[in-house]
């Protein structure tokens, strides 16, 4: 795949749509605009929005919004999972389908009949941009029927954003024909996978922006996000998630679908016990926009098959039970549960229309905070048996999530029974409590998601020194994580192995340095006298092929956090490897080597 081209795309389309939005809302505000005769009252909540957060965030949040649904609709139209197609022509025409099609007064399933009305009127008009106007209103009607399977995507649209859509969609230069210019079939084909690609190239002018200083806290979504490459991606889910199946099922037949595979050994006495597929648990807390979710999801969902379930119930059933991801950046959380829905999509030509279908596990960590009175308010409704000290300490935690993140250790240690007994209460018609009920559910949700319940984890974590580190941050690390402050990702080394249950696996990509410098010594003597690593793919430079030269010099590896004395692990040296798919094929040839030496050993032994 091209990124690139991708890149090109993305970054161009940023700077398309801030301008044209940016235009729209000074023409939208205008003293004597015809919108605020004609709908005075989103114009108010525009403007009381501009008041609370600035007109740069209100003109990001709606640009981004557009590019977001313009690309998901396009990879939509092109996998064939639309009913027709909402951004895309038919072979040989110009116009979206969705548009002709209504020009015929033919009409989207879910549009409602009001909407298929004022189409009619406007179409049947002698209006200038009736076709355009038309087509507006399409895409808005499609937007809000998707809000059922993809709530996370797409937000009923009633306000503003509507009010600020980019008026040139039907051009041959439009934003709309750039997509679909990127997005070519070809593009698709490799993958849900090209979404995240996008969303790291339309923020990579703020990455380069941000890069070398101290972050603040809104921007570390921006100076962290690195697409993972799918290789790598497959090594650290094979090894872990693959691992733990063949391990508990060694007639399996999985290893001959999994290419960077290393079969487990004698040495593995230890591990955990897994009976059905429905057991199994895999954490990304750092899922961006959900890379190692998305392969765990086709792995997964030969290990059902295998199993003997139904084709049919196997993506509702891998949703609800297998996949769980954590993000700080709202907008890659979006991403990482669309990317897990088209993966159920595709497996499940049904899914989208089913009835209550399942939503994906991802976790979007909020901050939230009770003031003294709110405390005491809820104290009152819910007793002190239920309002203990370590809840009321685990929302101090939480003040300040989008910082911290999935590094956030959780006071409290039975969420699940008092999440269960919360969701009870009635305060439906308490206002004030209301509010505060939310917020508690909120927190509840969040301790959850970041219990130690998982058989595997598996991220490609941020990586941000002490220099990049706002005062915050470098608080948060010297108190919570002493043994590995020094860089982000060190710190979620430690984090990941305390998500998983006693005996789980971890799967990661980090820097090297925890490798070799006198700054995490405390670190590596932990891990070699508590945890037991598996194996590693010493990577090296030029692991990335979207970053060049030696800036960044990483290492692949999977651990189980339980100690194995004289444990031999599968140590890999790829560091000669110059480039993504070169380091690969070392890869395949050292595991290679590594399987059929085993194999020998084994047949003398015999």
């Amino acid at each position: 795949m091209d990124t690139n081209r991708l890149k090109k795309f993305a970054q161009s389309a940023r700077k398309i749509l801030l301008e044209t939005v940016t235009e729209k809302l000074k023409f939208v505000l205008g003293n004597n605009s015809p919108t605020r005769r004609e709908m005075p009252q989103v114009v108010a909540d525009l403007e009381k929005n501009i008041r609370e957060k600035g007109n740069a965030a209100i003109i990001d949040f709606v640009a981004y919004t557009w590019f977001n649904r313009f690309c998901a609709l396009r990879y939509m139209d092109v996998m064939g999972y639309n009913p027709v197609r909402v951004v895309s022509p038919l072979p040989g025409h110009f116009q979206p389908e969705i548009l002709e099609e209504a020009k015929s007064d033919s009409f989207f399933d879910e549009i409602p009949e009001a909407t298929r009305t004022m189409i009619r009127d406007i179409l049947s008009s002698e209006r200038p941009n009736a076709q355009l106007e038309a087509y507006k209103l399409l895409l808005v009607a499609v937007c809000n029927a998707y809000n059922k399977p993809m709530p996370f995507l797409f937000q009923p649209i009633n306000d503003y954003t509507e009010l600020l859509m980019p008026d040139d969609l039907l051009s041959g230069s439009s934003i709309l024909a750039l997509t679909r210019e990127a997005i070519l079939p070809e593009v698709a084909d490799s993958g849900v996978e090209v979404i995240g690609w996008l969303y790291q190239f339309y923020i990579s002018e703020k990455k380069d922006e941000v890069m070398g200083k101290t972050v603040k806290t809104e921007d570390i979504p921006a100076a962290t996000q690195l697409f993972t490459p799918d290789w790598i991606v497959r090594y650290l889910v094979e090894n872990s998630l693959g691992r733990l199946w063949m391990q508990n099922h060694p007639a399996s037949r999985l290893a001959e679908s999994m290419e960077y595979y290393i079969p487990a050994t004698e040495q593995d006495a230890d591990f955990l016990k897994v009976m059905s597929p429905e057991e199994l648990k895999v954490c990304d807390p750092c899922c961006g926009s959900g890379h190692m979710l998305t392969y765990a999801f086709d792995l997964l969902e030969k290990i059902y098959e295998e199993a003997g379930f139904s084709p049919r119930e196997i993506p509702s059933l891998i949703l609800k039970n297998n996949l769980y991801g954590l993000e700080i950046d709202s907008r890659a959380g979006e991403l990482a549960a669309f990317a897990l829905t088209m993966k159920a999509r595709e497996y499940d030509s049904r899914f989208l229309r089913r009835e209550n279908a399942p939503k994906p596990n991802i976790c979007i960590l909020q901050n939230v905070s009770l003031t003294k009175d709110e405390q005491t308010e809820y104290l009152n409704f819910i007793g002190p048996d239920l309002f203990t000290s370590a809840l009321q300490t685990t929302f101090r935690q939480f003040e300040k999530a989008d910082c911290f993140g999935s590094l956030i250790v959780p006071q409290l240690t039975n969420a699940a029974a008092m999440l269960a007994e919360l969701e009870s209460r009635d305060v439906a018609d308490q206002l004030l409590l209301s509010g505060i009920h939310t917020r508690v559910l909120t927190v509840l949700r969040q301790v959850e998601y970041l219990s130690p319940k998982y058989h595997v984890v598996v991220t490609n974590p941020p990586y941000m020194g002490g220099k990049g580190m706002n005062a915050d941050l470098k608080k948060f690390a010297e108190a919570k994580y002493p043994d590995s402050k020094s860089d982000l990702f060190a710190m979620f080394i430690e984090r990941c192995l305390e998500l998983v249950q006693k005996h789980g696996t971890i799967g990661m990509i980090t820097m090297q340095s925890w490798m070799f410098l006198s700054s995490f010594e405390k670190l590596r003597t932990k891990l070699l006298d508590k945890d037991t690593i598996l194996s590693m793919a010493h990577l090296g430079p030029r692991a990335f092929d979207t970053i060049g030269g030696e800036v960044v010099q990483t290492t692949a590896f999977t651990l189980t956090n339980t100690h194995i004395p004289d444990y031999k692990g599968a140590f890999l040296r790829l560091v000669d490897g110059n480039s993504e798919a070169e380091k690969s094929a070392m890869f395949k040839e050292a595991n290679a080597s590594k399987i059929a030496q085993a194999t020998s050993q084994i047949s003398e032994q015999q």
